[in-house]
């Protein structure tokens, strides 16, 4: 797998030629400025919740790619309602394909469209290809439901929010880390805006005294796992 952050909670992950798109925020960042989307590659768009901060590129990278929309029931179908291609799963349930599977799995969170319209309970998603896996919390707070996940995965990588005040902050990712029985994290959800600021220093410092790795990327680069 190869993981490319476009800022925020947005990913691209590659395996083996297939491409999906997790949470496209990248024309409302300013930090993520010179990120082109007509240059973003999407064959699957994989939504953990309907936050404008999670969704709002979906509908120009989806008509431009033709992407199948990968989430709750009640996200695929505000998207099909908009003519977009769509596939909707729910908590436990798994999206398979011969590339990779995708189960959806519990956040805590909130979840709603910008306009007003519901957006479902928000999720996560595991991410299985062979013999890597890769954990995606979305937004959410530390649960013991992540408990869960180790029993039936080996984890690889995780992908945790650690900027707080919406999400977890970086002590509770730790403590998720524990729980998910990961070791490698890669953190996101932090710096975009105010009431998430970090100092990404001090979470390194943090992880690593806790004997394990977190991984900040610049947006726009990428790590394979």
């Amino acid at each position: 797998m190869n993981i490319t952050f476009y800022g925020h909670a947005c990913f691209g992950i590659e395996i083996n030629g297939t491409n999906l798109l997790v949470d496209p925020f990248i024309t409302g960042n300013s930090l993520a400025s010179h990120i082109n989307i007509n240059d973003v590659k999407a064959d699957y768009i994989l939504l953990t919740h309907a936050h404008q901060d999670h969704v709002l590129d979906v509908e120009v990278i989806a008509e431009r790619t033709g992407a199948t929309i990968i989430s709750n029931y009640e996200i695929v179908m505000y998207y099909g309602a908009k003519n977009l291609k769509g596939h909707p799963v729910n908590h436990g349930g798994t999206f398979k394909t011969d590339t990779f599977s995708a189960k959806y799995v519990n956040a805590i969170h909130t979840s709603s469209f910008a306009d007003g319209s519901y957006g479902g309970q928000p999720g996560g998603f595991v991410i299985s290809s062979g013999e890597k896996s890769l954990y995606i919390a979305g937004d959410t707070a530390v649960t013991m439901d992540m408990k869960l996940i180790p029993m039936s995965t080996k984890l690889t990588a995780s992908i945790f929010p650690i900027g707080d005040n919406f999400t977890m902050g970086v002590d509770d990712a730790i403590i998720a880390s524990n729980l998910v029985e990961c070791e490698k994290v890669i953190g996101c959800h932090f710096n975009t805006f105010p009431p998430i600021e970090i100092v990404v220093e001090e979470a390194k410092s943090k992880f690593s005294k806790a004997n394990k790795e977190l991984i900040i990327l610049e947006i726009g680069k990428s790590v394979s796992i």
